[in-house]
């Protein structure tokens, strides 16, 4: 069974950033194919990847769901919706040389995400056995871990940035793991964008306050928000890039 590797944290952390380096190193050091679940509504790890992605699991699922009343969406006859969806579902796969991307994408007009929520989860759960890697990003906050989307996870990554609200964040998402008895093999915070790549001590001693280990510590790099500002990927960053190798560093003590 593959290994499932869930990044959380709130919003704004740069948890994306992180996870499209952590899938990059994966591929580098031989692990793939790596399955890259973009399990946010709002879906950008594409563009930290590089990548177009195809048709996403929200899309699909609003093609189905107007199939009917719509003349541009068709079911096959003699099939009915749910089968037609279950036929459809490798389709919201983009292949890469050395991973695959599934993007949740968002439902369109009202109502909640459950049911596209629910389309990560069966997905996720029908791919394990394929890949030996699958990295989830998830959404700012703890809805998916509330929902129990990904229960099988091995190793939770939190992320925040240096602000005693990013850890404390990332400390009710700990204790929500606890309590909903997920017990991944391995939880631990990554602090990302620290100036000069250190802690200072009102940051460390919240990080204590919430029970959180510390798995490292990633510096700011203006790079990094040059290269958002300038449309380039992340991932590619040149490899002697402070956050590529504070990363790096952090991910060989991780053992992945």
């Amino acid at each position: 069974m593959g290994h499932i590797i869930a990044v959380s944290g709130k919003g704004g952390v740069g948890k994306t950033t992180l996870c499209g380096l952590l899938i990059q190193y994966l591929c580098d050091t031989g692990k793939k194919p790596v399955l890259a679940v973009d399990a946010d509504a709002n879906s950008n790890l594409n563009e930290v990847l590089g990548v177009e992605p195809g048709i996403t699991l929200g899309e699909l699922r609003e093609e189905i769901e107007r199939a009917g009343s719509d003349p541009k969406y068709k079911i096959p006859a003699g099939i009915t919706k749910a089968e037609y969806l279950e036929s459809r579902m490798m389709d919201a796969v983009a292949e890469e040389d050395d991973y695959d991307l599934m993007v949740m994408g968002r439902s369109q007009g009202q109502g909640c995400y459950c049911f596209v929520n629910g389309l990560v989860q069966t997905q996720v759960q029908k791919l394990q056995s394929h890949y030996p890697y699958i990295v989830v990003d998830n959404e700012a906050g703890m809805e998916h871990i509330s929902r129990g989307i990904l229960p099988a996870m091995e190793v939770a990554i939190l992320v925040s940035d240096c602000s005693r609200r990013g850890v404390q964040a990332a400390g009710r998402i700990a204790r929500l793991m606890e309590e909903l008895k997920l017990h991944p093999k391995k939880t631990g915070l990554i602090v990302n964008r620290a100036p000069h790549g250190k802690l200072d001590q009102g940051t460390l001693e919240e990080i204590k306050n919430q029970g959180l280990e510390l798995l490292g510590v990633v510096p700011h790099d203006d790079m990094v928000y040059q290269y958002d500002c300038d449309g380039k990927p992340t991932v590619q960053l040149p490899k002697d890039s402070p956050v590529r190798m504070a990363l790096k560093e952090i991910i060989e003590k991780l053992g992945l």
